[in-house]
């Protein structure tokens, strides 16, 4: 009966080195309250801000990922409001001339269109104690802050939270935020409405605010949708207003009545000049915000790095997509294969063939499940490992021609990521090399058929999962150094 009707709001805060408009170090992970900040940032009377140049290019490099169109012209406004977070009274934000207008984005087969990316200065930080009291934290006072809005086309909260991961990736991959949003790097805001199906006219919108995982972005929407849903059926009216998201309880709660554009009395910034963005005659060089430079500069995007893999390494889209949600991973990984390549090199081999995307396949499955269970058991990240990209190669080549079993290669793999050693030490240390002659495996067969009679017995008489319990026994007493094929081979005869 309802259709359901969403847009998003999204903010990152970018990785510059200083605040939106004054020299102040911008750290969000300073964990001291108030030691970046300055007059300008805490909004002392007399005070000037000036432009963070870099912020103003990290935002034109979204909008040519995103194909938007780049304004020439853009300016500062000022957004009237009063919160205990905003030391101005105020927030210098953009209203009517944002730096990108359009664009889009591909989620779940479908495009969504993006309505602006515009640049604006943080707020501060609340914190309220268990005391009763509240505190202000002014570290994040005036640190650049992107915001993106999309139309709202989105239909579903697996869509939105699709969306918000996808601008995620490519916030990081651009280098312009690490966007990571438990730490409130990027925040996210659904606003939500339900119309009647067919009907053109949406119903009312009400927005979540400040939602900071993934699964928050899914779960508000979902909730909501019914919230709305059951008021529509009883016949009552959905409130604008802004509601927020008890993560604990899973759902929403009334935070205020929402604000419309004109309760900001917004009016343009008088203390910043208006910018003129590309090549003007006249504007000294160091002025200039370089557009089409700025473009070509831009690295491979998710999307493109992923169809790349699928085409060039033969690989599951879901294997893929597993290795481009991290750009740490990524470019791990893309060396790794590099590392590959210059090893089978070395050993006169052809690189581009079966045998090399069999090895690459074999590195991504180790990379997306072994090393991602041992970093996340370690609480690591790839960038805190001693493991180079060369000794996991080579760990790969090692594991591809069965001079270790997978078994082995677990703990040689553990071993590496805490020491930083290289696999043929480790495995000579420990004595996980292979055993793959036959005939040596012959004589543990042998030991093992005469102390297990009874498994013996009931293979011949049709059991055939007894062979599996004698197999176990061998690679217990080799300590799983016994290539299983040749040992499963072996048992197999000796027990005709």
């Amino acid at each position: 009966m309802y259709e359901t009707v969403i847009g998003l709001e999204v903010h990152a805060q970018l990785k510059t080195k200083t605040k939106m408009f004054c020299s102040t170090r911008n750290d969000p992970e300073e964990s001291r309250p108030n030691i970046n900040i300055c007059p300008v940032c805490l909004g002392h009377p007399g005070t000037l801000p000036t432009i963070n140049k870099k912020a103003v290019e990290y935002v034109v490099k979204v909008g040519h990922a995103l194909s938007s169109k780049i304004a020439k012209h853009t300016k500062f406004d000022r957004k009237n409001y009063f919160y205990p977070d905003i030391p101005k009274g105020y927030q210098i934000s953009q209203y009517d001339l944002p730096i990108c207008e359009g664009g889009h984005l591909e989620v779940l087969g479908k495009k969504i269109n993006i309505t602006r990316v515009h640049l604006e200065e943080d707020t501060a930080k609340s914190i309220h104690g268990a005391s009763g009291y509240s505190f202000v934290d002014f570290n994040r006072a005036s640190a650049p802050l992107m915001e993106l809005v999309t139309e709202p086309e989105m239909t579903s909260g697996d869509e939105a939270k699709s969306f918000c991961e996808e601008l995620q990736r490519i916030f990081q991959y651009l280098g312009v935020s690490d966007a990571n949003m438990e730490k409130g790097q990027m925040r996210c805001e659904v606003n939500i409405s339900l119309k009647k199906k067919n009907n053109k006219e949406f119903g009312t919108k009400v927005e979540i605010k400040n939602l900071n995982s993934f699964r928050a972005v899914r779960d508000a929407a979902e909730f909501e949708e019914k919230r709305q849903e059951a008021l529509l059926e009883k016949g009552e009216k959905v409130i604008q207003e802004t509601r927020g998201w008890d993560e604990n309880r899973k759902i929403t709660y009334s935070q205020r009545l929402k604000e419309s554009a004109h309760d900001y009395r917004y009016f343009p910034e008088p203390d910043l000049p208006q910018m003129e963005l590309g090549e003007r005659e006249g504007i000294p060089t160091k002025d200039i915000i370089d557009v089409e430079s700025l473009k070509a500069s831009l690295p491979e995007l998710p999307k493109q790095k992923l169809g790349r893999f699928k085409t060039v390494f033969g690989i599951l889209e879901k294997d893929a997509d597993i290795l481009i949600t991290n750009k740490e991973t990524t470019f791990y990984f893309e060396n790794v294969v590099s590392e590959l390549k210059g090893l089978l090199k070395e050993k006169k081999e052809d690189i581009y063939t079966e045998k090399t995307k069999a090895i690459i396949k074999l590195a991504i499955n180790y990379i997306n499940t072994d090393l991602k269970k041992i970093l996340r058991e370690t609480n690591k990240k790839i960038s805190d490992m001693k493991m180079s990209e060369e000794d996991l190669a080579e760990l790969m080549l090692l594991i591809f021609e069965k001079k270790i079993t997978s078994a082995a290669a677990k703990t040689v793999l553990a071993q590496m990521v805490e020491t930083g050693a290289d696999p043929d030490h480790i495995i000579e240390e420990k004595g996980l090399l292979q055993l793959n002659d036959a005939e040596e495996i012959s004589k543990i067969v042998k030991e093992v058929i005469d102390k297990n009679p009874k498994p013996v017995l009931d293979y011949k008489n049709g059991n055939l999962n007894s062979v599996q319990f004698l197999l176990g026994q061998v690679m217990a007493k080799t300590k799983g150094k016994a290539n299983p094929a040749v040992t499963k081979e072996v048992l197999e005869k000796l027990l005709l």
